[in-house]
């Protein structure tokens, strides 16, 4: 029963607190802290035992990780390890050698001072990465970056951790073998895991799926996580490293899909939950009693990381929003600074009091990371000064047509079939996006339409056509294979954000595809030459020979989209190949030209009349 207490006082403070901490622009992960301080043992005091509910929680982050890895498939994870190793390690030294040297200018003695540095050198997987996803961010630029640096440093937390004792006053070369050992154990336990993943999982995933039950399968999938996480805590690695492995071994699987559909409800709950845990561990009495202290090192903390971050970020990108992003992301402390401080005290490197306030700094500088997140935003818009558009939003509902996002694209699309009176179901991921439509007495269903049992309450069985007019590119295409998949009489209309989107689209067999703002930029062109001099009908045949030349461009390279270097020299020979055609058709026209000028004369001239 008290279990079930347990249960309810989590959900009741989720359901309260989080809405209205979304409600005030903060984020759902801050929303989360907030409910688990409330309900923790220095406030309400209403849930005991926080280590051991951490403990449980983190198999969030284990699962998100797995999510993850199943996102990313091995070629392009080996892509990623100049970013990894490079940037990574960059970071994981500058920042871990800079805290270190302010610990030990404030007076820490050089042990405690190398503890500090490498624990809160680490950033926060969980946080940076909810964040990221909560805001659409994953893909961006500073978003693989970030996950590369996080990917690092969930690397180097078994050198941190077998490093610790061998500082201890008490080691001595017997803990330079049991390193060494130790190593060795994690080099096989990540051999033996990427032999099962790649060799043991594609048997035994097509025979579960063939013989068992939906249930069967899910308890499958859970399973391989947790048995991987497990592995890998084994040998004193990251839970979460063996769950990200887990997912890269099956990103090119053909249930990889239902793999993340079925991780996904038990992943969110227990991000939740884990979020709440840390929440609870806030020493809301040290705070009060030394609220100056406290608030220094975490400002501290947080500015020297940005600081650092910057630095390094900048040798890999010239792009200042990408390394401001990436400096938000990863400025708080992460969950392995309380493993390595707790083994730093016990390994008596460090003071007990030494630690609890740092563990403190660090959990504080996760709550702030929402607040750093928005105040980057209002940094962006000072600096860039850019306004977001208007757009009319005008919806009518019906099955014929089914419209997945109802943004700038969906919002036209249904307004021109709206005045034909052909009825359309338009289905939208933005809970503000439906309120404000449904102002106006039209429908919109709220709902993500990669998720089956949506397409089919919105009769997708029955209609005829399906318009992918969803933004984020992800999204996108996950609702792409559903649909192709589970209702493959539709015909997919589908909106790409680049070519690259356009070439996976173009892979899941979808033809109807158009690209965002390419006919715009056509039209924009096409007004361009115009004004310049070059006549209409010069300027719509240069653009319409443009606009032939890059859809057999894009056709063709469908083959080579993965291979950047082929890519680049073909757009080169493309460009060449294009210049050299408008320069034979200029010189064409100019010898029409001299040839009609030529009749025109010998039609006037004397000779010519006689």
């Amino acid at each position: 029963m008290a279990y079930l207490e347990q249960v309810a006082i989590f959900l009741a403070a989720a359901v309260v607190v989080v809405p209205l901490v979304r409600r005030a622009g903060m984020g759902s992960v801050l929303g989360y802290m907030l409910a688990g301080v409330i309900v923790g043992p220095w406030a309400l005091d209403l849930v005991h035992d926080e280590q051991e509910i951490l403990h449980l929680a983190e198999l969030g982050v284990v699962l998100l990780l797995f999510v993850i890895g199943l996102e990313l498939q091995p070629r392009r994870l080996w892509a990623m390890r100049r970013a990894v190793f490079g940037l990574g390690g960059g970071q994981f030294v500058l920042t871990a050698s800079a805290l270190a040297g302010f610990a030990f200018a404030l007076g820490l003695p050089p042990e405690a001072a190398v503890v500090t540095g490498l624990a809160l050198s680490l950033s926060s997987t969980a946080f940076a990465l909810q964040a990221l996803a909560e805001r659409n961010e994953l893909t961006t630029r500073h978003g693989r970056l970030s996950f590369s640096i996080l990917l690092f440093q969930d690397l180097a937390v078994i050198p941190i951790l077998a490093l610790l004792p061998l500082l201890a006053p008490a080691s001595g070369s017997a803990g330079e073998g049991v390193l060494w050992l130790d190593i060795a154990k994690a080099v096989g336990m990540i051999a033996l895991l990427v032999l099962g993943g790649r060799y043991l999982l594609r048997h035994v995933l097509p025979l579960v799926a063939r013989f068992g039950t939906h249930e069967v399968f899910t308890a499958t999938a859970l399973l391989t996580v947790v048995g991987a996480a497990l592995l890998m805590e084994f040998v004193g690695l990251s839970m979460a490293l063996g769950a990200f492995l887990a997912g890269v071994l099956l990103a090119d699987s053909e249930y990889r899909h239902e793999l993340e559909a079925d991780i996904e409800p038990f992943k969110g709950l227990l991000l939740g939950l884990f979020f709440m845990a840390v929440g609870m561990t806030v020493n809301i009495r040290l705070v009060i009693e030394t609220p100056l202290a406290v608030l220094g090192l975490t400002v501290g903390l947080m500015s020297v990381k940005m600081l650092c971050l910057v630095g390094i970020t900048r040798i890999e990108t010239a792009n200042w929003r990408t390394i401001r992003g990436t400096a938000v992301a990863l400025s708080q402390g992460g969950e392995f600074a309380f493993v390595i401080l707790a083994l730093g005290v016990s390994s008596a490197l460090m003071e007990g009091g030494t630690a609890d306030i740092l563990i403190v700094a660090v959990t504080l500088s996760m709550a702030a990371t929402p607040l750093a997140f928005t105040a980057g935003d209002w940094l962006n818009a000072r600096l860039e000064r850019k306004e977001e558009p208007a757009y009319e939003r005008h919806i009518e509902e019906e099955n014929r047509v089914i419209i997945a996002g109802f943004g700038r694209v969906g919002q036209i699309v249904g307004r021109i079939l709206r005045v034909r009176r052909i009825g359309f179901t338009a289905l939208e991921t933005s809970a503000e996006q439906v309120d404000f439509v449904r102002r106006f007495g039209n429908k919109v269903y709220y709902g993500d339409a990669s998720r089956v049992e949506l397409l089919r309450a919105a009769s997708a069985d029955k209609a005829v056509l399906f318009v992918l007019a969803i933004e984020d590119v992800e999204r996108s295409l996950a609702t792409a294979r559903a649909v192709r998949k589970h209702f493959p009489h539709l015909t997919i209309f589908a909106r790409a954000r680049n070519r690259q989107h356009a070439y996976a689209l173009m892979d899941l067999g979808i033809t109807h595809i158009v690209r965002d703002t390419f006919h715009s930029s056509l039209e924009l062109a096409h007004g361009i030459l115009t004004e310049l001099g070059f006549g209409e009908f010069k300027s719509r045949r240069t653009v319409a020979t443009f606009s032939d030349h890059d859809t057999k461009r894009l056709l063709r390279q469908h083959a080579i989209a993965h291979d950047t270097d082929r890519m680049a020299e073909e757009a080169k020979h493309w460009t060449r190949e294009l210049e050299e055609m408008f320069a034979e058709d200029e010189r064409n026209s100019a010898g029409e030209g001299s040839q009609e000028q030529g009749r025109q004369n010998a039609a006037t001239s004397p000779v010519a009349g006689r």
